[in-house]
């Protein structure tokens, strides 16, 4: 390739000799496309008075474009050389520019410049590039290069000055594209933005950065009294509704605030810090504002430290499970719930609800559940034949493909009848894939595995899974059983979903059963079965039989008559 060797021959004459390379148009720019470097020519040239604030986009929006773009793309990937030649729409005025890479990044050489006409529009129509290249169509906002751009060129910030940056994450937003549409959440996008605006004053920059994903950079001395005053204001601006097409619909903003210098005075470590306090926000239950503190920091790595230690958990045989009983109100024992737990070897029992999150989100769920479902299945075989086991299904176990050929498979290997093992799903499963659950559950329930419906009205109940769904039990969740004796409304409820499900031929389990008058009600009501610590706290497998042994039938129900 003569061409490119005389190509890169030039480019590393024109790298290493730039200083002196006053009659030519070169310039270097770093990996992020920020200019480090250029003629004075090309200084002249371009008007450039600072080359923290410049970038290759600004000084040749013309690549953007999607064949000029693709061709940096090329030289950034694979090292060779492209020349490449651009042109201005407005006034036909051509140039050829030579792309090659460099110690840096990037180089260019402007070789050759040809004007076919001259417009006093020119200067105007490059402005309008470059607007559109730093601009977000949608909302009008800068967007995620403008930001970088920006925030990169005010750090790190002078001695006494202070930079507080904002990240804002929209809340309960993709509900609204996956109910109402696109362009309904385009519409509530466009006036987020304008809500954002609003609140804003002197020496506040409002950014979309992607999606509904925000940011806002705030220059005040007195901070962070003064970004935790913005950000108060920017969760305040959210409260009321948006209205799409005659519909009023809630979105709330979480917002994390990171201050330089003392968050971090580089773009990375500043952004990073925003990021935490925005994740705290969220987790400290969304529509609100939160500070970056070290302890947060803290939080992340010991939860990070928890996820890697997740991946090995299952291989190292740290799972394990514990069973509570299921008792019939006519006081026999059904059977048993199996429960999974998680004993890490430095900081010991690790809840449910912090590490099952961790494992759908890193698609380890499918692999535990199934090492769940199989044990639970191998104790259950030595029980009575007519107890069940039940194992909760997570949405993300559930929705992965192949779950009724694992389920049958493991009936098979074990030898235990279908019907002895309950499947509990809860209601989040049926948003999403509706044809598909309804498939999934269809074929379990040709199998003749029982299925329930876990933690039924605290989510998004609807009276249609109820019709659509084959479900055999219905659970009755804790929150409307722990105030059943002293609260009317709790009671009416669950009578009301008692004579629902009996009259829809299904059963109905009631769970949190801890005091003799929960049961004694539930039992007048005519509910089918009980879990709770009144009959039993959850134990390893090797207890049942001594469970059995001292809690017959007779002592059950006078635990449940007393």
């Amino acid at each position: 390739m003569p061409d490119a060797d005389a190509a890169m021959s030039v480019s590393s004459s024109a790298e290493s000799h730039l200083p002196a390379n006053t009659d030519e148009l070169v310039s270097l720019y770093d990996e992020s496309f920020h200019l480090v470097d250029c003629s004075a020519e090309h200084r002249k040239t371009y008007a450039i008075d600072s080359l923290i604030e410049t970038t290759l986009w600004h000084i040749y929006p013309e690549l953007l474009a999607p064949g000029p773009q693709s061709a940096v793309e090329f030289v950034v990937g694979s090292g060779l050389p492209r020349t490449v030649e651009i042109a201005d729409a407005a006034t036909g005025n051509r140039r050829t520019l030579m792309i090659f890479r460099s110690g840096h990044g990037i180089g260019i050489i402007e070789a050759e410049r040809r004007y076919h006409q001259a417009s006093n529009q020119s200067e105007s129509d490059r402005a309008l590039l470059l607007h559109q290249a730093t601009h977000d169509v949608l909302t009008g906002l800068p967007n995620r290069r403008r930001f970088s751009d920006q925030l990169r060129s005010a750090l790190p910030v002078a001695n006494g000055a202070r930079l507080a940056l904002m990240q804002i994450d929209l809340d309960d937003f993709k509900p609204i594209n996956d109910t109402l549409g696109h362009g309904a959440g385009d519409a509530v996008l466009k006036m987020a933005a304008e809500r954002i605006r609003g609140v804003l004053g002197e020496r506040e920059l409002a950014y979309r950065l992607a999606g509904d994903e925000f940011a806002v950079i705030q220059w005040r001395t007195d901070q962070p009294k003064e970004a935790e005053r913005l950000a108060d204001a920017l969760v305040n601006a959210f409260q009321a509704p948006f209205t799409v097409e005659g519909i009023n619909v809630f979105v709330g903003a979480s917002v994390g605030i990171a201050v330089a210098p003392a968050d971090g005075n580089e773009i990375e470590q500043l952004m990073k810090a925003a990021d935490i306090a925005l994740y705290a926000a969220k987790k400290d239950g969304r529509g609100r504002a939160r500070t970056f503190t070290r302890s947060m920091l803290i939080v992340l790595e010991q939860r990070e430290m928890l996820r890697r230690s997740l991946r090995t958990a299952l291989s190292e045989g740290q799972f394990f499970i514990e069973y509570q009983p299921l008792m019939r109100s006519s006081s026999s024992v059904a059977g048993f719930e199996a429960l999974l737990r998680w004993r890490h070897p430095l900081i010991g029992i690790i809840p449910p609800n912090v590490f099952i999150p961790m494992a759908e989100a890193d698609g380890l769920m499918s692999e535990i559940g199934q090492w769940l479902l199989e044990r639970a299945c191998r104790a259950a075989a030595t029980w009575p034949s007519h107890f069940t086991v039940a194992v909760n299904l997570s949405p993300a176990e559930f929705l992965h493909e192949g779950l009724t050929d694992r389920v049958a498979q493991t009936l098979d290997l074990v030898g235990i009848r279908a019907d002895r093992l309950e499947l509990e799903i809860t209601e989040s499963v049926l948003l999403e894939r509706t044809t598909n659950n309804l498939d999934t559950l269809n074929t379990l329930n040709v199998l003749g595995v029982q299925i329930s419906l876990d933690d039924f009205g605290t989510y998004y109940s609807s009276l249609s899974y109820l019709k659509n769904f084959p479900f055999d039990t219905i659970k009755i969740d804790q929150y409307f059983i722990k105030d059943l004796e002293r609260d009317e409304k709790s009671q009416t409820i669950v009578r009301s979903i008692i004579a629902l499900a009996h009259g829809l031929g299904m059963h109905v389990t009631a769970e949190g059963v801890e005091t003799r008058g929960q049961a004694a009600w539930l039992q007048n009501e005519g509910c089918d079965r009980l879990q709770g610590h009144l009959l039993g706290f959850p134990m390893p497998a090797e207890a049942i039989g001594e469970f059995l042994r001292k809690s017959p039938s007779a002592s059950v129900a006078g635990v449940l008559r007393t």
